[in-house]
């Protein structure tokens, strides 16, 4: 591979690792819809194994159809996607970027067919091929609304398989199926933008996180001249180090784990440019970025203590603010 290509191959998965943040598809969650179409996927192919599997910095499995364990007629069912892990993660949904094929139907573009990997001298040595008795692969690209690739659509078998274009035709008909769903989430995190317009006015300092490093996705003006300027998708605690240090994110993260709105009462913090501090009342709050959506985002605001004692308007504010965010108005209701 030249350099050129190397590049641009760097800036394509740049480009899809940001898609799938915005997105809210940057982590292993499962989801029922993704299951459903992995479950459809397997029958229509006729193949025991069948994925929906989005590639960022590692593959995330969201959705997944896998035979039960029968130690008697298919001693390898049951085996977890945990690929690396020793021993393997039962619940693991998640694999690096080096094992398996889904990886390169992603960088190829195109639909990969495998009907019997251990005849192929590219394919047979897969880490795969031995840890999950995978015999046969037929990957699909799976393209978001604006046709940019983020993962696969994937049947797998544990025999040979003569994959007959009808299957292949279903499985590129069942990436498309999911176009929507990736519309969807655009319309919706449009709606959140209109929300975050509003929370750039508020006259104390809020920002949204998401995932365990709380990756920030917005911060308001008021964040930025408190705790200083930082970049979305940046991790929270490198964003804002003066935070971390006052117990901030601990404070977050016991807001995911509990999914429960947790106080930092009367914590000092350091402003970014000055060598004064102030005192503050800091709440961490749980939400949904979609209805059905696990919850993996934090909204943090913080005011001063003094305000908060007086029961000022910056308070009722906030929790005007965060309640409307947590219950966004739904555009089309009806559809």
């Amino acid at each position: 591979m030249d350099s050129t290509t190397s590049n641009e191959t760097q800036l394509a998965d740049e480009q899809r690792l940001r898609r799938l943040q915005r997105l809210g598809l940057n982590s292993p969650e499962p989801e029922e819809k993704f299951d459903r179409i992995a479950t459809l996927a397997s029958s229509l192919a006729d193949a025991p194994i069948a994925m929906v599997n989005f590639i960022g910095g590692q593959q995330m499995f969201r959705g997944m159809c896998f035979p039960a364990s029968d130690e008697k007629q298919h001693p390898q069912a049951g085996i977890p996607f945990g690929i690396g892990d020793l021993p393997p993660a039962p619940e693991a949904r998640d694999a690096s970027l080096d094992v398996g094929f889904c990886p390169h139907v992603v960088r190829q573009k195109a639909q990969l067919a495998i009907e019997d990997v251990l005849a192929s001298r590219h394919y047979r040595n897969n880490p795969v091929v031995e840890a999950l008795n995978i015999r046969a692969y037929l990957g699909t690209p799976l393209r978001d609304n604006t046709g940019l690739i983020i993962g696969t659509v994937t049947v797998a078998d544990v025999r040979p398989h003569r994959w007959t274009e009808k299957q292949k035709s279903e499985m590129q008909f069942l990436a498309e199926t999911l176009k929507p769903e990736f519309q969807l989430r655009d319309s919706v995190l449009a709606q959140q933008e209109e929300l975050f317009a509003v929370f750039d006015r508020a006259p104390f300092p809020m920002m949204l996180t998401q995932g365990s490093e709380h990756m920030l996705r917005f911060a308001n003006a008021r964040q930025g001249s408190a705790f200083g300027p930082a970049d979305q998708l940046t991790p929270g605690r490198e964003a804002y180090p003066s935070l971390k240090d006052a117990g901030v994110f601990d404070t977050a993260d016991r807001a995911l784990r509990e999914a429960e709105v947790t106080e930092l009462r009367s914590v000092i913090i350091r402003s970014h440019d000055t060598d004064l501090f102030e005192r503050f009342d800091v709440t961490c709050t749980p939400v949904r970025l979609r209805p059905e959506a696990p919850v993996n985002t934090v909204l943090t605001t913080a005011i001063t203590s003094t305000e908060s004692a007086h029961g000022s308007q910056q308070q009722k504010l906030a929790q005007d603010l965060v309640s409307r965010f947590a219950n966004p108005p739904s555009r089309n209701s009806d559809n």
